[in-house]
C-alpha cells in the first residue's frame, strides 16, 4: 500500500520547465559543458535526450550522453553490432541557454500581453517556443 507522501507526490502535476527544441546546456556527467538541443522530455520520469547538430549531415543529429548497445547476429548473413544510442539524462542536470547571451539561465514564468510567457532569468528576454512540425515528432 502506497504511504500518504507517495499519494501526494504522484497527485501533483508535474513542474517541467524544459520543453521540446530547447537550446541547453550540460551541466553535470560524463557529457558536461556540451550544448545541444532537447529531442524528447519525459515529464514523469524527469528526463530528457539530447541532440547536438552534425556539421556533415544537418538532418541527422548526433546523439548525447552516448550509451553503446551490442546487438549479436540473429542470421548467419547478418554481422554483430555495436549501435550507439543517446541515453536520457536527468533534468536536474542540463540547463536553458538564455537567448540573449548563449549562457545558461533559470527560466520563470510571466504573462506578457494576457500570454503565460517563459522568461530567462538572466537577461529577462522571453524564450521563443519553438513550433512543432510534424518533421519533429
Amino acid at each position: 500500500m502506497p504511504t500518504k507522501a507517495e499519494i501526494k507526490r504522484l497527485s501533483k502535476p508535474i513542474k517541467v520547465k524544459i520543453r521540446k527544441g530547447d537550446k541547453v546546456r550540460i551541466i553535470a556527467g560524463k557529457d558536461k559543458g556540451q550544448e545541444g538541443f532537447v529531442a524528447a522530455v519525459s515529464a514523469k520520469e524527469g528526463k530528457v535526450i539530447i541532440l547536438k547538430d552534425n556539421p556533415e549531415n544537418p538532418e541527422q543529429p548526433l546523439p548525447l550522453n552516448v550509451v553503446v548497445k551490442h546487438r549479436k547476429a540473429r542470421t548467419q548473413g547478418e554481422r554483430s553490432a555495436r549501435i550507439m544510442i543517446p541515453a536520457p539524462i536527468h533534468i536536474s542536470n542540463v540547463m536553458v541557454l538564455d537567448p540573449k547571451t548563449g549562457e545558461p539561465t533559470r527560466v520563470g514564468k510571466k504573462i506578457v500581453d494576457g500570454k503565460k510567457v517563459r522568461f530567462a532569468k538572466k537577461s529577462g528576454q522571453v524564450i521563443v517556443e519553438v513550433p512543432i512540425t510534424s518533421d519533429n515528432k
